[in-house]
């Protein structure tokens, strides 16, 4: 009988250490779930990036205005008989 209940407990032992320290365990659960979070996080920032983007091509595909406007940030475009002024900071 004594045998037994030793075979139990070691059992019983290797158990709990499969569920608390082993593979599978609580805590690797725990992490897991944790990586999961941030993962979505990061996929949902790149989903809403995305949709700008998505938004910028299509309003460049169809608009004059877009391209225009991007075209006088971008590379300082200006129009014929149009004059350009550059004010300067104090600072500088």
């Amino acid at each position: 009988m004594k045998w037994l209940l030793g075979i139990l407990v070691v059992l019983l032992c290797a158990l709990q250490y499969r569920l608390w320290i082993g593979d599978g365990s609580l805590a690797q659960a725990h992490r897991l779930e944790q990586e999961v979070t941030v993962q979505q996080a990061e996929n949902d920032r790149l989903l809403e990036r995305n949709r700008i983007i998505h938004v910028e091509v299509e309003d460049l595909k169809t608009g004059l205005d877009t391209i225009e406007e991007r075209a006088r940030k971008d590379i300082s475009l200006i129009k014929k008989d149009e004059t350009f002024y550059m004010l300067l900071d104090d600072q500088q």
